[in-house]
C-alpha cells in the first residue's frame, strides 16, 4: 500500500446502509474494473473479497482501500480505479482531504473503526451507496432498449470507463531480454568494448503489440435503441492508438476523428453532426464492399480484429453481403459479429443478411447489455482463446 500514497477521494465517515454489500456486487465491481483495463485477475478478486470480509463493508473507505490495495497492480491502474469506483458506487461527496496517517496505518485504523462503528453507529443512515452498487450490478444484464432515462445515464457513466484492446501478436521487432535468442550484434559490441575478453551473451526476443481493432457500428432505424450505447462503447475503444470506427446505414462514415474527444458527450455531438444517415435503411453488403475497397484492402483490415455491431437486417442483395464477408474474412485476423437481438428468447438468425454473413464470422456474440459488451471486449482481447 505504501507504494502509492494518495488520499482517498471518499470521506472516511461515509457509511453503507444495511444490508451490507454482497459478494455479487463486489464481483460485479471487479468485472467493471476488468472492462476498464485493470488486470483484476481471479487471485486479486479473491484477495479483495477476503479483505472486505475482514474489514466489514460498513464504511465506504473500507471498500475503497480494500479494492485499491488488492485489485490495482500498477500506477496506471489508479486513475481507472478512481473512475470505475465513482461510476459503480456513486460519486457521493468528493471529500479530497490529505490523510495524516500513511495508507497502511489508516487501513489498520479502519479495521478497528469498522468494528466500533458496527456497535456504536448501527442505526446511522448514510448515502444510498449499497443501492447504487446493487442497481449497477442489475443494470449490467438489462437490455439497453428497456432502460429509462436515469438508467441510461448510469449506463453512460459505466461505459465511459471501458477499455478495448486488441488481441496481441508477436512483432518483427526485438528488444533486449534476459532469456531468448542470442543477439549477435550486441554480443559482439560487448566483446569489443571489453577488448576481446569473455562476456555474457546478450539476448533478445520479439515484442508483442495489440492488433488493430476495427468497429463497424450499425446506426440504421432498426438499431436506434442501441446506437447511443454502442457508439459510447466505440468512444471508449477509440482511446486506444490502434482503433478505427465506422458507422454503417445507408452510407459509410469514418468517425474515428470525431470520437477522439475525451468528453463522451462532445464526441457524441461530433458524431451526430458527421453521420448523415441516422435511422435510415441498411445496406450492409454495399457498404462493406466500400469499406474493403477504400480502407480494408489497403491495410486497415489486414491482420485486424474486425467487429460488426449490427442486427443483420439487409435491404440489399444478401449474396453481395456474403461475398464481401468472405473477402473480409480473408483479410482480417478475426471477424466478430455482435447482435443485440441475439439474446432474445427463441432467436434464430433468420434475417437474410445475418444468415448470409454467419458462415464468414469467427465469433457470434450478444450486444444488448453492459455485460454483453464486457464479454465482447474479452473476446476482442482473445480471452476466449486463452
Amino acid at each position: 500500500m505504501g507504494r502509492w500514497s494518495s488520499a482517498a477521494p471518499w470521506g472516511l465517515v461515509a457509511q453503507f446502509p444495511a444490508p451490507l454489500l454482497g459478494d455479487g456486487v463486489l464481483v460485479g465491481f471487479a468485472r467493471a474494473l476488468r472492462a476498464a483495463g485493470v488486470d483484476a485477475s481471479a487471485e486479486r478478486v479473491h484477495a479483495f473479497l477476503r479483505a472486505v470480509d475482514v474489514l466489514g463493508p460498513s464504511l465506504r473507505a473500507d471498500v475503497y482501500w480494500a479494492g485499491r490495495v488488492t485489485l490495482c497492480g500498477s500506477q496506471d491502474d489508479l486513475e481507472r480505479y478512481e473512475r470505475v469506483f465513482a461510476a459503480y458506487f456513486g460519486a457521493g461527496e468528493r471529500a479530497r482531504h490529505e490523510a495524516s496517517a500513511p495508507p497502511l496505518s489508516r487501513l489498520r485504523l479502519l479495521v478497528r473503526d469498522a468494528a466500533e462503528s458496527r456497535t456504536t453507529s448501527a442505526d446511522d443512515e448514510g448515502p444510498p451507496t449499497t443501492s447504487l452498487a446493487g442497481s449497477a450490478e442489475v443494470l449490467r444484464h438489462r437490455d439497453v432498449a428497456e432502460l429509462d432515462a436515469v438508467e441510461r445515464e448510469q449506463l453512460r457513466r459505466l461505459l465511459a470507463v471501458f477499455a478495448l484492446r486488441g488481441e496481441t501478436r508477436r512483432s518483427a521487432r526485438r528488444r533486449p531480454a534476459r532469456r531468448g535468442d542470442v543477439d549477435p550484434r550486441r554480443t559482439v559490441r560487448e566483446l569489443l568494448r571489453r577488448g576481446g575478453e569473455p562476456a555474457r551473451l546478450c539476448r533478445h526476443r520479439r515484442t508483442e503489440r495489440p492488433r488493430r481493432v476495427v468497429l463497424l457500428v450499425d446506426v440504421s432505424g432498426s438499431m436506434a435503441p442501441y446506437a447511443d450505447a454502442l457508439l459510447r462503447f466505440a468512444h471508449a475503444a477509440a482511446r486506444g492508438p490502434r482503433t478505427e470506427v465506422f458507422t454503417i446505414g445507408t452510407r459509410l462514415t469514418r468517425v474515428t476523428r470525431e470520437l477522439s474527444h475525451r468528453d463522451p458527450d462532445l464526441a457524441m455531438r461530433a458524431v451526430a453532426a458527421a453521420v448523415p444517415d441516422w435511422r435510415g435503411g441498411t445496406r450492409l453488403g454495399v457498404l462493406l464492399r466500400e469499406f474493403l475497397n477504400r480502407w480494408g484492402q489497403r491495410g486497415t483490415a489486414r491482420g485486424a480484429v474486425v467487429v460488426v455491431l449490427s442486427d443483420g437486417w439487409e435491404r440489399g442483395d444478401p449474396e453481395v453481403l456474403a461475398a464481401q464477408m468472405r473477402r473480409l474474412r480473408r483479410l482480417a485476423h478475426r471477424v466478430i459479429w455482435a447482435n443485440p437481438r441475439r439474446a432474445r428468447p427463441g432467436y434464430t438468425p433468420l434475417a437474410a443478411g445475418m444468415a448470409a454473413a454467419l458462415p464468414s464470422v469467427d465469433t457470434f456474440v450478444d450486444g444488448h447489455s453492459l455485460a454483453a459488451l464486457e464479454s465482447l471486449a474479452a473476446v476482442v482481447r482473445g480471452a476466449d482463446r486463452a
